[in-house]
């Protein structure tokens, strides 16, 4: 199998391209000025170069605030660009493999999301987001999306990078105490990717790491393992300035995926545990 990157400087091609070096994988992950799967003669000549057997994609636009103010570069990344990733893929006989969010939900369940739930996003961002699952789900070609929420790993454009940049110099941190998903490590992402199209899947499956917190929960969990002595309190969305509303509950549950896989998928505070050992490692 060969796979083919896209989205190769963001921190889920990152894992990915890692796991490849290290496993001897045949892959290629363009950098995206090579690769701007906006353009559609870009994606058609490195597909027919690359000829892949598997695409993935982990592009994306998640500027979820910046989105609200101005959706067209996320309708134009998370969505008009699937499907022609969906296309090119299928005129080459490869799979596509596509990256949802949990903010395709209003956050208005009293239990984990499944995948047969109702879509109904209240921002910008979640609305291309939707508009992407659909373009991977019923493009041409065979398709496997993995909706998969707070996505953090190597790189700076994560909720811990950022929580560790706001604490310097800081004896206080306020926190959203109002917002519920699962923090998910782009390793457990990919190991279960990688499962997922060993067995053959394919249609959509959530793919994160068991359990669910607050933002406030989980950045006190990882505050507790950096040996961070920073205090974590918690505050309501509406103390932030924010353009975009966040879903209140948006967890979701991986149990169709881990049941197809016969497998537990680790829990968030594992995940985090790991991640902040190697954090530790690196400092």
């Amino acid at each position: 199998m060969k796979y083919l990157i896209a989205g190769s400087s963001g921190q889920l091609a990152k894992a990915f391209i890692a796991r490849f070096e290290q496993g001897g994988i045949a892959f290629d992950a363009p950098p995206e000025i090579a690769f701007d799967i906006t353009d559609r003669e870009s994606v058609k000549q490195v597909v027919s170069t690359c000829k892949p057997d598997i695409l993935l994609n982990c592009a994306a636009y998640n500027a979820v605030d910046a989105a609200e103010e101005n959706s067209l570069p996320a309708f134009r990344i998370n969505a008009e660009a699937v499907a022609t990733l969906s296309n090119v893929a299928a005129k080459h006989g490869a799979t596509l493999v596509h990256y949802g969010t949990d903010y395709v939900f209003d956050g208005s369940s009293e239990r984990l999301y499944r995948e047969e739930d109702a879509t109904a996003p209240i921002n910008a961002y979640g609305e291309s987001k939707l508009a992407g699952e659909k373009a991977a789900l019923e493009g041409d070609a065979e398709s496997l999306l993995l909706r998969v929420s707070w996505v953090y790993g190597d790189g700076n454009q994560n909720f811990f990078h950022k929580m560790l940049k706001w604490a310097e110099g800081r004896e206080v941190l306020k926190v959203v105490w109002d917002q519920i998903s699962v923090p998910t490590y782009t390793e457990d992402i990919v190991t279960h990717t990688l499962a997922a199209l060993e067995q053959g899947l394919r249609g959509c499956y959530h793919l994160t790491n068991t359990g669910y917190a607050t933002r406030y929960e989980v950045a006190r969990h990882f505050f507790k393992l950096m040996g961070n002595r920073t205090t974590v309190i918690p505050l309501g969305s509406e103390a932030f300035s924010c353009p975009a509303p966040r879903p209140f509950f948006s967890a979701m549950s991986n149990k169709k995926l881990s049941a197809a896989l016969e497998t537990s998928i680790p829990t968030w505070e594992d995940a985090v545990e790991r991640f902040a050992a190697r954090l530790r490692e690196a400092h």
